[in-house]
């Protein structure tokens, strides 16, 4: 279950891109509160405490905005180009008792026994889509591979979720294959596999007393 971490914010009056290129070079991550039917409001957060809460899976709130304490839920973060550095991030009022959609990352455990066998693993999906109570959203979403063999796959369906998750993903979205790894042919395997050169076809002699 998702911890609720206590964030100290700034309200942001002056906005824009100076603004924000300002705030960031201070250390700050501007950010945007907004649902419940309450007014957008524009705030910074210390970008260091904020990108060790996310390292930590962290992605619930308590946001100390001065006048007022709410619990946020990150909604969205935007990085940069390079996909490096935060840039902004976009925050959702929730009630901790409210049901709500969230997308968490499928944490893969243990060994499986068809890569022993020479088999690769393909991951197709590393996230699921589900709903539950604010309060109960959990870092991850484990699944075993202990039991996956050359030619098995697991779905989205196949997932054990804890008591009050609700799957949204297509339960037949597939997540992960293993198939057998071909072998490095031999040298004289490849020799056999290649095409015998063309036909070359050479001009006729010509027969005495034929005109050229």
């Amino acid at each position: 279950m998702t911890d609720k971490i206590v964030l100290k914010a700034e309200i942001r009056e002056a906005l824009g891109t100076k603004s924000t290129v300002k705030l960031r070079k201070q250390g700050k991550c501007p950010a945007v509160v907004y649902g419940h039917g309450e007014e957008p409001v524009s705030i910074s957060l210390n970008l260091r405490d904020f990108i060790t809460e996310l390292h930590h899976g962290n992605r619930l709130f308590e946001v100390d905005m001065g006048s007022k304490k709410e619990n946020l839920l990150i909604k969205e973060v935007q990085y940069d180009h390079f996909g490096k550095d935060i840039i902004h991030a976009d925050f959702m009022r929730v009630n901790l008792a409210e049901l709500v959609r969230v997308t968490v990352t499928i944490d893969f455990k243990g060994n499986a026994p068809g890569v022993e066998e020479g088999g690769m693993l393909d991951h197709h999906l590393d996230q699921l889509e589900i709903e539950c109570k604010v309060s109960e959203i959990p870092e991850s979403i484990e699944c075993s591979v202990k039991e996956i063999n050359i030619g098995d796959s697991i779905h989205a369906g196949d997932v054990k979720l804890v008591d009050g998750v609700k799957l949204i993903t297509d339960p037949e979205a597939l997540l992960l294959t293993c198939h057998l790894v071909a072998e490095a042919k031999s040298t004289e395997e490849l020799e056999e596999d290649m095409p015998t050169g063309p036909e070359v076809i050479t001009e006729k002699p010509l027969e005495e007393g034929e005109a050229s």
